[in-house]
């Protein structure tokens, strides 16, 4: 008699009549998971006694999935730097708008609203940062989508948010104490 199992003995070896069944099973249309599942073994298991018998598994459902997933892939980068640019437009028209700003202060546990003529620095060089964020981050994922140029694209948004920062300068001690 031979031995059942191989030297672990954690893993009992493919018997006759699970290649039987795995060969019937295939012939049925039953994928490799499937097929592992009904007989209580691995995928690889399955995939090496498939291969040995020199069968191989229709992949033409996983072709048609993988692309499913591409498509609703690019759709949700399409909607997240969409997003991305309307974060950036709203920061750049709330910088650029007309004064008086609205700001709110807290002071002795209490939210104190005041206007302002100019930003504080601080909110300004915020401001430019989350701009430049997310047009760093809305560059990323369009040459993620392979668009021709969009290498150049990147670099010049990249270059953009750094002058928009050193333009922003450090910032200014607007408390008036020194």
């Amino acid at each position: 008699m031979t031995n059942q199992y191989t030297d672990d003995d954690r893993n009992p070896r493919v018997t006759d009549e699970e290649r039987a069944e795995i060969r019937r099973l295939h012939a049925e249309g039953h994928g490799r998971n499937e097929i592992a599942r009904r007989l209580g073994r691995g995928q690889r298991t399955i995939s090496v006694q498939v291969d040995a018998m020199g069968l191989s598994f229709d992949r033409t459902a996983t072709a048609v999935a993988t692309e499913a997933r591409v498509i609703d892939g690019r759709a949700r980068r399409a909607r997240i730097l969409e997003g991305l640019y309307e974060v950036a437009e709203a920061e750049l028209g709330y910088l650029r708008r007309s004064s008086p700003y609205p700001l709110v202060e807290v002071s002795a546990g209490q939210a104190v609203r005041f206007e302002a003529e100019r930003l504080p620095a601080q909110d300004r060089r915020a401001l430019i940062t989350g701009i430049s964020t997310a047009m760093t981050a809305a560059s990323r994922l369009e040459a993620m989508e392979g668009d021709p140029g969009i290498a150049d694209a990147a670099s010049l948004l990249t270059s953009l948010g750094k002058a928009f920062l050193e333009a922003a300068g450090p910032p200014e001690d607007d408390t008036g104490e020194g």
